[in-house]
């Protein structure tokens, strides 16, 4: 007797920014995907294609209205993902799951207040950012500094380092256009002072309102845009008194706003948030 075949699973697909994610509702109790089945719909060839792929499950926090996880396009599961908040914000407003203006959402780490700003424009509680060594993590270095520098094939690679509930260097450069992306990414991820390996953004500043940022993240490569990594790109800068604590940080894909009034404020980031089409996955 042949075996039944399993039942499609449906999907958004949809994108922050140009940030895109499948995500698959499993409120009902479905099974989260395995990271052969993540990294399956995530392939651009032979799956749906995305960046990261969003579960939406029941709550964890009194008071939410669901809760999100995160896998990467190898299979890797995420702790944060700033654009993919707002794709989940999105997708529940449109469900009725989220109603009125303001509501929250928790993400594997934390419970997120988000905010409807306009028909497709949320903002996101992003958490406070952690700048202490152990915290981010950044191993070799005592104490907390506005750069750092690491020998990478000869050369001494200086940037700023936080979590925003994920590890991230930040690199300055003088033309974003012409940065090292696709060289040095990948070797600060593999370095041995990254133990959890890091997203390494690439920012330059254009003025005190307005930075370019580029983002080759862990598990998936360089991505039109990162939520989390604009946040951090934004307080290094703020921090260096680079940039306002009111700023435009523009990415490939598109532009995020982001707020972070004092050192011990939340960050709050503002952008878009897209629906592209409906699908079922048979394979």
């Amino acid at each position: 007797m042949s075996k039944a075949a399993a039942p499609a699973l449906r999907f958004s697909k949809m994108h922050g920014a140009g940030n895109d994610f499948v995500v698959l509702d499993l409120r009902d109790g479905t099974p989260a995907p395995t990271p052969a089945l993540a990294a399956r719909l995530a392939d651009r060839h032979t799956g749906v294609g995305c960046d990261q792929i969003l579960t939406i499950e029941p709550p964890r926090a009194d008071g939410s209205v669901a809760a999100y996880r995160i896998w990467n396009s190898d299979g890797s599961q995420s702790e944060q993902c700033g654009n993919g908040a707002r794709c989940v914000a999105a997708w529940l407003v449109r469900d009725g799951a989220a109603q009125g203006e303001r509501f929250n959402i928790d993400s594997p780490l934390a419970t997120h207040a988000i905010e409807r700003i306009g028909s497709d424009q949320y903002a996101v509680a992003m958490g406070v950012p952690r700048f202490e060594p152990e915290q981010v993590p950044l191993l070799g270095f005592a104490r907390a500094r506005p750069e750092y520098v690491l020998p990478l094939q000869g050369d001494a690679v200086r940037f700023g380092a936080v979590s925003m509930g994920n590890p991230h260097a930040v690199i300055e450069v003088g033309l974003v256009d012409a940065a090292p992306v696709e060289r040095l990414g990948p070797l600060l991820q593999q370095h041995a002072s990254f133990p959890q390996s890091v997203n390494v953004g690439f920012v330059q500043v254009i003025d005190p309102q307005q930075a370019r940022l580029r983002v080759f993240e862990r598990g998936v490569g360089e991505t039109l845009a990162c939520g989390s990594g604009a946040c951090a790109a934004a307080v290094v800068m703020m921090q260096r008194g680079r940039l306002q604590r009111d700023a435009t940080m523009s990415l490939p894909g598109g532009d995020l706003r982001l707020r972070w009034p004092s050192d011990d404020a939340e960050v709050v980031m503002s952008g878009p948030a897209a629906f592209v089409f409906e699908g079922e996955w048979n394979a």
